[in-house]
């Protein structure tokens, strides 16, 4: 397959893979953010604590963390098709790469929040400031950095979950692979994939890390 051959179908996958990416991170962020923060305040010591509402989001949680993507995309296809109205294309692939990364990311957030100096928290608590407030004020704005963090590796894990998606009826830079590089025999067409992938997992790791570190610097100034 020549250059000229390949530059469409590289544009196309490349932005069924982008678009499918930015909305499942999207839906993950919305959902997994308060989630880790639900798992952090309900804990024992915690601010709202309750350890049957921890237990019970934790086991969803770690169910979610453990069963394979492949096998949540195939038990999802009847929600999935419910929601959107088909299990096929990169619409449809934005359920199952949510559902999927949105436990995950819970669990960095739950990480990143716990870092937070407890005096801080305690200090607002003293002058009155109520969950909400400190959840805002304290936890949140001084776990930023952590939190971009882990939204960049969710997103790095996205790309290679849509990779995935994108073998079974996805679209994407996967299915093209599949399609046009392993079914026909063209390695050349699979590395090219395989280089594209990388460029863009490069390009966002490196994104995340500068903003990791303008944060930090920040931080540190404000202090």
């Amino acid at each position: 397959m020549t250059w000229s051959d390949m530059q469409p179908l590289l544009v196309q996958g490349t932005v069924d893979t982008l678009y499918m990416v930015l909305w499942s991170t999207v839906v993950t962020v919305l959902v997994g953010l308060p989630l880790g923060v639900l798992l952090v305040l309900t804990d024992k010591g915690g601010l709202l604590q309750n350890t049957p509402v921890n237990k019970i989001v934790g086991v969803i949680v770690n169910i979610g963390r453990s069963m394979p993507f492949i096998i949540l995309l195939i038990a999802l296809i009847p929600f999935t098709t419910w929601v959107v109205g088909t299990f096929i294309g990169p619409t449809a692939m934005i359920v199952p790469l949510s559902v999927g990364a949105i436990p995950f990311f819970a669990r960095l957030v739950e990480t990143a929040v716990r870092e937070v100096d407890h005096g801080l928290v305690e200090a607002v608590q003293s002058m009155g400031g109520s969950v909400p407030t400190i959840v805002r004020k304290v936890l949140l704005p001084q776990a930023l950095p952590s939190l971009v963090s882990g939204v960049t590796t969710t997103v790095i894990v996205l790309i290679g979950y849509s990779a995935l998606a994108g073998a079974v009826g996805g679209e994407g830079l996967g299915s093209k692979a599949v399609t046009y590089g392993y079914q026909r025999f063209d390695n050349h067409f699979m590395l090219v994939t395989v280089a594209v992938l990388i460029v863009i997992v490069t390009v966002i790791q490196l994104i995340g890390d500068l903003a990791v570190r303008l944060l930090a610097r920040r931080g540190r100034a404000a202090a």
